[in-house]
Formats: structure tokens, sequence, C-alpha cells
């Protein structure tokens, strides 16, 4: 890997190399990370990225676009087979991009978007303050119930009938459970709502057929590629038929200018192995995990957010351990476990300290952990939780965290020691 890097910018080399060990030893528990496979890492630098194409296949501005529409027409049609999908675009840059190209395709200024609330799992191109959408449409945000931590359906459709929205959307960020997309699209036929799922955290998930679809309900799913379903940095969108025109324009020339091509080969390529036997049973060992290490933390003394999970995310109040969503983050960081502090329902602290973090099981099922290796890592973070400053216990939990994380390679040995030559230009 990066035989030539190595030898022309060292210093550079030197860095990729550095992120490569942390991420070797390092027990990867973000909820919105995994790890690549090689032939996604292949892929992303493959020629492709030396090809420059606006439009779609068979309608490029280009010349020389035959293998640029073959390789895309192949992540079109694998993509459709896997979410038995009408129409996918598998042309954006990101989770968020997709997101954008469905608001360009359906929504004018001003119009009305009902949509989850980012303090209780929602995202931030959901109509966050902190977002430019929200100078461009008009929001109104439901929520969980307070009690149960679930999503309020009643409360959604009392604010879709009154708000009148043009688009409603399901999907979060940092939502443990099953969403109800019949209710939802219920409720949006009700007031003659655009219905929308954002499944960029779940869509591996989705395809593997280990949770519910959203795709029969829904006019547009949108996704990012990196998180459950194991891909490239990229984004698609799948919709109805009768909305392929009007994507296609938003997308480009409405969002996007050239295409990433190398994305799209390797896109191509994740699409493929979502429906294969080893793929489903890590999208089933994630579930198997989460839903165990919920059991395994709160046994510990930790709170769980709605009581459990049915996906990826565990999303975990600290209070009752006294300390904030910033220092877990922080001192799980330092001992070589990746987290992120999170915001929980009516959280007393700031975006920017919490009283939550929120874990993923993604990375760590693609590694190969299961119940032994979990227990082992609810245990590491408890002793974390319960001696956030003493420094002996931290540096123990350091060796074990390292000692577990060893035993699950990142990639095969050996793929990234080839042998290096010195090329004839140098």
């Amino acid at each position: 890997m990066l035989k030539t890097t190595k030898i022309t910018d060292p210093e550079l080399y030197e860095i990729v190399e550095a992120e490569l060990e942390r991420q070797k030893y390092n027990i990867e528990m973000i909820a919105s990370e995994s790890s690549a496979p090689t032939e996604i890492l292949e892929l992303s630098g493959s020629v492709f990225l030396n090809k420059t194409e606006e439009g779609l296949p068979g309608k490029r501005y280009q010349a020389g676009s035959e293998h640029a529409d073959r390789v895309e027409n192949l992540a079109i049609e694998r993509a459709k087979e896997v979410f038995g999908a009408e129409y996918v675009n598998v042309q954006a840059y990101s989770g968020a991009t997709a997101n954008y190209t469905v608001f360009n395709a359906i929504l004018d200024p001003g119009d009305k978007i009902l949509a989850m609330r980012l303090d209780h799992g929602g995202h931030l191109t959901h109509g966050s303050p902190a977002n430019f959408l929200s100078k461009i449409y008009k929001y109104e945000h439901y929520g969980v119930n307070l009690e149960t931590e679930i999503i309020d359906y009643d409360d959604v459709e009392v604010k879709a009938l009154s708000f009148m929205p043009k688009l409603i959307i399901a999907g979060a960020s940092a939502y443990p459970r099953l969403i109800d997309y019949k209710r939802m699209r219920e409720i949006a036929d009700k007031v003659g709502a655009y219905f929308m799922v954002d499944m960029a955290h779940i869509s591996g998930l989705v395809g593997a057929g280990v949770i519910p679809s959203p795709v029969p309900y829904a006019d547009f799913c949108t996704s990012s590629c990196s998180k459950t379903i194991c891909g490239p940095r990229g984004g698609f969108v799948i919709c109805k038929e009768k909305f392929a025109k009007q994507l296609n324009k938003s997308t480009f020339p409405g969002i996007l200018g050239s295409i990433q091509l190398n994305g799209i080969a390797a896109k191509a390529n994740m699409f493929k192995r979502v429906k294969e036997p080893e793929f489903v049973a890590t999208m089933q060992r994630v579930l198997d995990n989460a839903k165990f290490l919920a059991k395994e933390l709160e046994a510990r003394g930790f709170r769980i957010i709605s009581g459990g999970t049915d996906n990826h995310i565990v999303l975990v109040d600290l209070r009752p351990k006294n300390i904030t969503g910033k220092e877990f983050d922080q001192a799980l960081e330092k001992i070589g476990i990746t987290v992120n502090k999170n915001t929980i329902p009516n959280d007393p602290a700031s975006p920017f300290v919490t009283s939550g973090v929120r874990i993923g099981l993604t990375a760590v099922s693609e590694r190969g952990f299961g119940p032994n290796e979990i227990s082992v890592v609810a245990d590491i973070m408890d002793r974390v939780a319960n001696n956030i400053d003493n420094e002996e216990v931290l540096d123990q939990c350091r060796n074990d965290a390292r000692a577990l994380i060893s035993q699950f390679p990142l990639y095969q040995e050996g793929y990234f020691e080839d042998e290096v030559t010195i090329p004839q230009h140098i």
C-alpha cells in the first residue's frame, strides 16, 4: 500500500502508517464507522479516479465513457436488486448530499418539512439551525416519548395535521429502535406529504434483510455508504420510478458537478457483497452484539436509553455513573476504545458536553467480536467509568483492550507489506 508515496513523500506516508496502526489496535465503536474491505480500498484508489464524467450512463457530457457507463450501470442494477428498488441514483458524494438531492428534487424554498429532533436522535440535515437548510425550508420537529424514549407516532400525526408539511422525514443518527414505516406512510398520506427515509445508519442491516426495509413505504430512501453497509465514502438514493427524472435532474446539474467514478466502482462492489452469506452473518452479529452489550452495560449500572436496541446503536445515559459523555469518550479514547459523546432525550447538559455516549457495534462485529468479547468490552467500559481519573486502572484497561483487539486482525496479514519498488521516473 502506498508503495510510491513511501519513497516520494515519506512524511505523509508516516502519517498514513500511524493511522493504520491506530486502527489495527483500536476497538472502534463509533456508530457511524465501519472498516472497508480491501476491495473497497483498492477500487476507491483505482484508475477510475482519472475519469471525469457528468450526466447519466448513455447521456454523458464527456467522451471516452464506455467503461464509466458500465461501472455505474453495474452499481445501479446491483443496488436495485439488493433493496428491491424501482430506481437508484448512485452519484451522491455522501449521505448528506443524498438528502440535498431529494430536497432539491421535490421542494421549493419556504416549503415545510417535518422531521425528528436532533437532540432526540435526528440528523443535522433534518432541520438543525446549524445546517444551511434551516434558512431555506420551514421545519417542525417530532421526538420521542420521554417516558418510553421511543418515537411518539401520535405526536407525529398531530404535528403533521397541524403543520401540513410537504415532506415528512423518518430516520435518525442516534435512535436505537425500529421505526414504524407503515405508520409514517399513513401519516404522510393523510396530509398529502412526500415520505422520505434517511437510512444512512441502517442500510447495511436493511440490505442484509435482518431488519425491516423502508423501501416499500417511502417515496425516497437515502443513505451514506460507510456505516453499516461497510462501503466507501459516498451516498445513494432510492426512489419510486415516477420520481426518477426529478431526482436525476436534481442530482446533476442541480447539486453535483462531476461524479466520483472511483467511488461508484467501490459502491458496485459494496452492493454485490450485501446479499452474500458472510455479510448477512456479520449484520446479524451486529444486532446480536448490540443487544448483548446493552444488557451487559445495564447490569453494570449504566442506563440504556429506551431500555435496549433494535439496530447497531446502543445509546447510554451516564448520569448514574456521575460522569459526562465528554469525560467518558475522552477516557475511553486514551485506553484504545472510541465511541462518541451524544445527547440523550431531554439532556440537561450542553451538546458539547452531553450526558450520554453513542456506541456502535458494526466495526467490532466485522472483526469477529461475539458475546465473550463484548462482555470484556463492557467490563473495561465499567472500570473506566468508575475510575475516570485513576491512571493505574486506566493503564490496565489499556493493556486489556489492546490484548483483546490484537486477537482480531483488521486486515489479512501481509496485505500492506507488498515489496516496494522505485518508479522509473524518480
